[in-house]
């Protein structure tokens, strides 16, 4: 068996909400997961209690054959002992410290020899090199984020912790970072886990996530499967997915189901449904757009209807038709200026059956 971190807790804020969190994350091999949901479900405080910054009010938590937590044996090591790095969300420099100074912070007992070479590693590792010898503020936000990640990461923590850590920096800045975090990690072989309520941060960065609301664990699993099947309405909803309707599967045959969303007919993979009641949701960037008469595809549903919004979203464009439903749809700049789409014109939406998923309601 694997050496893992396996945590089921609870945390009870006297006078406010309980979160409630149960994990279980690989740590002898590389691996990020991330805890996914809106501000306020408790993705921090989970975060906080793994490192041993906020005290469970009961539960456990184990890391391999070690017990940090244990609220019936009254056991709760240190963050120190715990063998962890945290990187906060404010990147928390010491502004008084250089880079050099801030990096190697934690070496206290190391020697000037080996405190220099492993300062050298790290800077070469995170694009830092040349910039020993300058304070805080006088670097831009990626170039914070990166001496805060090679603080936390300078001892070798067997486990990483990130909370937020792309957060406060602008678009331009977090895409190239989100992609370098991933490499810096995955070359250093250190398991992690990250918060974030960002779609794009979670599948770009994530190995599995674990969906929170309201202080507690809605689903997990791999990244892929719980972004594209959620396993109900609310998961579907916070993990992004624009339509998400009421149905009526009206019928089930050779792995194909038939329904009935008002006067609108549509068919869909039958996995784990049958006739009676569901919720019906489809991903914006599944459904194709076309002028006129379409042409033959391999999409079963043809559904006519029309534009009534499009809201620009840099490259690409959100566009909400009027199709029997609402139905949301993303198309690039460039093809909805190939199709000279306009608010108030006929289209025709496709959508392959694959791409209609279905929760049984109840």
């Amino acid at each position: 068996m694997s050496a893992e971190l396996a945590a089921e807790f609870e945390k009870q804020f006297p006078g406010g909400p309980l979160i409630q969190a149960a994990l279980r994350q690989p740590t002898d091999a590389f691996s990020i997961t991330v805890l996914f949901g809106p501000s306020g479900s408790g993705k921090t405080t989970v975060l906080r209690c793994l490192a041993g910054l906020e005290r469970p009010t009961r539960g456990y938590i184990r890391f391999g054959g070690e017990t940090w937590f244990d609220a019936e044996r009254r056991i709760d090591w240190p963050p120190q002992q715990r063998g962890i790095g945290y990187l906060f969300q404010e990147y928390a420099l010491f502004p008084h410290l250089t880079v050099a100074g801030n990096i190697t912070y934690s070496l206290a007992g190391v020697s000037a020899v080996e405190r220099s070479r492993h300062l050298g590693k790290m800077l070469d590792l995170l694009g830092l090199t040349g910039l020993e010898s300058r304070y805080p503020k006088e670097l831009s936000g990626g170039q914070q984020q990166r001496v805060a990640l090679a603080r936390a990461l300078m001892r070798r923590p067997r486990l990483l912790l990130l909370d937020e850590p792309l957060s406060a920096l602008d678009t331009p800045t977090r895409e190239p970072l989100r992609r370098e975090l991933r490499r810096v990690l995955a070359e250093l072989r250190t398991p992690a886990l990250l918060v974030t309520h960002d779609r794009v941060e979670a599948i770009a960065l994530g190995d599995a996530v674990v969906v929170l609301d309201e202080g507690r664990v809605r689903q997990s699993g791999p990244v892929h499967e719980v972004f594209t099947r959620p396993t109900d309405v609310a998961v579907a909803r916070i993990v992004g997915v624009e339509t998400v309707e009421p149905a009526q599967v009206l019928g089930v045959a050779d792995g194909l189901a038939t329904v009935a969303l008002g006067s609108v007919h549509l068919t869909a993979l039958a996995q784990g449904v049958t006739p009676g009641q569901c919720y019906l949701y489809i991903h914006a960037e599944d459904v194709t757009i076309e002028k006129g008469t379409p042409p033959l595809t391999s999409a079963r549903n043809r559904l006519a209807g029309h534009i009534r919004e499009m809201v620009r979203e840099g490259p690409m464009v959100r566009i909400i038709l009027d199709c029997g439903f609402v139905l949301t749809a993303l198309v690039t700049n460039q093809a909805c200026q190939e199709l000279g789409l306009r608010e108030g014109e006929p289209v025709t939406a496709l959508i392959k059956a694959p791409a209609i998923h279905l929760i049984p309601r109840g």
